[in-house]
């Protein structure tokens, strides 16, 4: 995500990225990797198991890539890491 950004953002598309950490492990990871997106901590795995994205272990997130309208439709929806192009295709 860190490098398509732009890509992103001419779509209007807010990125935001999702795991179990601290939000202090996350400030540390995001100024590492120089990160230019939100990382949202879910240590109680709420959202994760919201959006179906827990492994079998119910500790760790599957990497999933979810696309949310507006409206609040889902618009894409894919485990692993899926093109842009991909993702962006149902924003026509």
């Amino acid at each position: 995500m860190r490098d398509e950004q732009t890509r992103y953002e001419a779509k209007q598309v807010t990125t935001l990225g999702m795991n179990t950490a601290s939000v202090e492990a996350h400030e540390r990871y995001t100024a590492g990797f120089k990160f230019n997106f939100t990382l949202v901590s879910d240590p109680e795995r709420s959202a994760a198991r919201a959006y179906h994205v827990l492994k079998h272990d119910g500790k760790s997130i599957l990497r999933t890539v979810y696309l949310v309208g507006t409206d609040g439709r889902i618009l894409f929806a894919e485990r692993g890491a899926p093109s842009v192009d991909a993702i962006l295709a149902p924003l026509g």
